[in-house]
């Protein structure tokens, strides 16, 4: 049994005449998975009264785009097909595959489940023609009923702590290997396969996945009000933990994964609100801020005590002092932003080059032993160091205004300037 490209088997008008039967499957409806191919007969067909579920040798199908196609032969599958054009059915040759779009998956696919005989060229009892749906099933709504734990790590305040959310959203899936969704879950269907008989399954497995999926994102430090923002990290997760019932089990497989809306418990909201705003407070400038907006308040509110004058003055004498640490936290503010920075380390030397063009690092050539040269405007201490400054880096003690210095032009000098060229001394 083998399928063959009509284009390519059509001899002149010869073939034409043979073909028995034409299967063909109009626009499959986006709740429909799976249904059965139809026969078209008319005045030229030599079968107008043959069975249903018999496919005469010769006989053409056509597959559509987005479609892909099986012959079931008493139960197995014995051909398949995913590419769009028609194509020849030949009892006589071997079993192929059009694998179309789909990956390589599915030719092993084929060959573990496919059955691979051919009743000695004659057609089997049980014959069927099944077109599967290949477009993206889209609109498939989910929502957590109870909230789902989630690790929410803010770094830059040291937080770390396990909250509570609910989110919900819609998901897509694709059929990705027709012949494991056959095997395992359609079947031999009498007309179609609708997905409305298998999306509460889905949705429950997905949402029984969708806490470990939260967990792996969760490790990359990404709060749970981004998590819109990455949908697409969160379907990748999905299908990885969906693969061994999904993929492996049914051949279908996510395509796009996204959330309408995500909310923590009312609680849980309040305790990073109030430890975001405990951080604030590490920056002694805030800090000050706060606490002088505090006495200002405590200060309004003792003036305004019913309890009399007195009562009022002791009020905002107690708010005054409260307040007296806030110049404290200005200080300590001012004293910070003057603090000088550590300084950048300087970067190493890369060695210096000798007249013999050879790179060293060490005081002498490794080629040909001349003596490092000295730098422009260097002198010798009396303690043996040579300095570039106008101090010993190693005692302390001053250069010598006698000493004589090389200027960068080579020139020999002992006044503050070079006489050769004029640039000053170092």
């Amino acid at each position: 049994m083998g399928l063959i490209r009509a284009a390519r088997g059509a001899i002149g008008g010869t073939l034409a005449d043979q073909w028995k039967e034409f299967f063909y499957c109009e626009a499959i409806p986006a709740d429909v998975l799976v249904t059965k191919g139809q026969s078209r007969t008319d005045a030229r067909s030599a079968n107008r009264r043959g069975n249903d579920n018999i496919i005469v040798s010769g006989s053409v199908i056509a597959v559509a785009d987005g479609q892909a196609m099986i012959i079931v032969d008493q139960g197995q599958v014995v051909e398949f097909c995913a590419e769009p054009g028609e194509f020849v059915y030949d009892a006589s040759t071997e079993p192929s595959i059009f694998n179309g779009p789909l990956g390589e998956g599915v030719k092993e696919t084929f060959r573990t489940i496919g059955k691979r005989f051919t009743f000695g060229g004659q057609p089997g009892k049980d014959q069927r023609v099944y077109y599967f749906n290949l477009k993206e099933i889209i609109d498939n709504k989910y929502g957590t009923p109870t909230p789902i734990p989630f690790r929410v790590v803010d770094n830059n305040i040291g937080l770390d702590i396990d909250i509570s959310i609910r989110c919900n959203g819609r998901y897509s899936y694709r059929i990705a290997d027709p012949m494991l969704f056959y095997k395992n879950v359609c079947g031999n269907v009498t007309k179609e396969y609708r997905r409305s008989e298998l999306d509460n399954q889905l949705k429950s497995e997905l949402l029984t996945k969708l806490q470990p999926a939260f967990a792996r994102v969760s490790e990359m430090g990404i709060r749970y009000s981004a998590l819109p923002g990455h949908a697409l990290e969160i379907g990748e997760a999905l299908n990885e933990l969906l693969s061994e019932r999904w993929s492996k089990l049914r051949g279908l497989s996510i395509v796009t994964f996204n959330i309408k809306s995500i909310s923590a418990l009312p609680e849980d909201e309040q305790i990073i609100k109030d430890m975001q705003r405990k951080a604030v407070m590490r920056n002694a400038d805030m800090a000050g801020a706060a606490l002088v907006s505090a006495q200002a308040d405590a200060m309004r509110g003792a003036a305004e005590n019913p309890g009399g004058a007195m009562m009022g003055f002791l009020g905002m004498n107690a708010a005054m002092n409260a307040g007296s640490n806030a110049g404290g936290f200005f200080q300590m503010a001012n004293q910070q932003a003057a603090a000088p920075q550590p300084q950048q380390s300087a970067p190493q030397q890369n060695g210096w080059t000798c007249a013999c063009n050879t790179v060293n690092n060490g005081r002498f050539c490794s080629e040909c032993g001349t003596p490092q040269p000295k730098p422009a405007g260097s002198w010798a201490c009396a303690c043996g160091v040579e300095n570039q400054g106008r101090f010993c880096s190693e005692c302390g003690n001053p250069r010598p205004a006698s000493d004589s210095w090389t200027c960068s032009c080579g020139m020999e000098n002992t006044g503050r300037f070079c006489a050769e060229c004029g640039t000053p001394r170092a």
